[in-house]
């Protein structure tokens, strides 16, 4: 059986990203000064914070009915079923929708509803890819996915609190009150919102708490210390430096973990803006695992045979 995995780009998954690692991305719009822009297609994300930076006007809306089954039509062409992979249904309403759509489809569409997005919804993406690899039909993927949606946490800092005040996360008096004290929220996103969780006075102290909370869950909610059976992923809106400090922080602290780099996807950086900084965990799926280890081994000794070859 052929099956086609898709996902919206509020994975962070770019077009060409998604050729290389075998998957479809469906561009998500964008109202910008009253012109709609399509994530990857006509808008990048330099060009986004630029106008975000400029004060233009900005929204995000859901991709239209004719968008998504034009999709999985031209998909379903070549390919057996569609695994279709939105943003959280706590997040916007696209996944529903979705989920409506796929009902004319006869089974040959499934929509994953796993309360993700940006870089654990794309690590959602590259597991769907991988279990159909290893012969699992579509709903069986969607069964897997759905089934392991809470074991996944994304911790967020911002650089200002200018964009949640526009965008009515925070009152104009909090915004006004945090920015005098020079106030760095922690947010949080575990599941189906995007949610406050802590204060810091810094941005050093930021992340000493999005550390400490890594670290908690971890512990109390994975049951993985070392995160050897968790994925750790960095991530930013336009703080490429900052970022990769932070990731060797973390590889440092968690040195036989697998650790990726990667940026917010525009959906979630329309809110908090640039300079924001993030750390997330997704734990690996059982159903993979057995395979994972087995690349890990062959990766380790051919860095050990070049090694020695030095």
């Amino acid at each position: 059986m052929k099956i086609a995995i898709a996902v919206d780009s509020n994975s962070g998954i770019t077009q060409r990203e998604a050729e290389e690692l075998g998957l479809h991305v469906l561009p998500m719009p964008f109202m910008i000064d009253g012109t709609v822009y399509y994530e990857g297609i006509d808008l990048t994300s330099e060009e986004f914070y630029r106008k975000m930076e400029e004060g233009a006007d900005i929204t995000t809306s859901q991709p239209s009915p004719k968008d998504v089954t034009e999709v999985w039509d031209r998909l379903l062409e070549e390919h057996d079923e569609v695994v279709y992979i939105p943003m959280s249904s706590g997040l916007s309403g696209s996944c529903q929708t979705a989920l409506m759509l796929a009902e004319d489809y006869d089974g040959r569409v499934h929509v994953v509803n796993n309360q993700r997005i940006s870089v654990t919804q794309r690590q959602s993406a590259i597991d769907a890819r991988d279990l159909a690899a290893k012969g699992y039909a579509g709903a069986g993927i969607r069964e897997i996915l759905e089934r392991v949606k809470f074991e996944s946490t994304i911790y967020i800092t911002v650089d200002t609190l200018k964009y949640l005040k526009k965008g009515g996360r925070i009152t104009p008096a909090a915004a006004a009150l945090g920015t005098l004290l020079k106030i760095k929220p922690v947010l949080t996103i575990q599941g189906e919102k995007l949610d406050a969780f802590s204060k810091a006075r810094t941005m050093k102290q930021a992340k000493t708490t999005m550390l400490s909370a890594l670290a908690h869950d971890l512990e109390e909610r994975l049951g993985d210390k070392s995160a050897e059976h968790t994925y750790l992923q960095i991530a930013h809106t336009c703080s490429q430096e900052a970022a990769k400090e932070l990731e060797e922080t973390v590889r440092e602290l968690y040195p036989g973990a697998s650790v990726y780099g990667a940026s917010l996807s525009l959906s979630i950086g329309c809110h908090i803006g640039p300079g924001a900084l993030a750390v997330a965990c997704t734990r690996k799926l059982k159903e993979l695992e057995e395979r994972l280890k087995q690349e890990y081994s062959v990766e380790m000794v051919d860095k050990q045979t070049k090694l020695s070859a030095l």
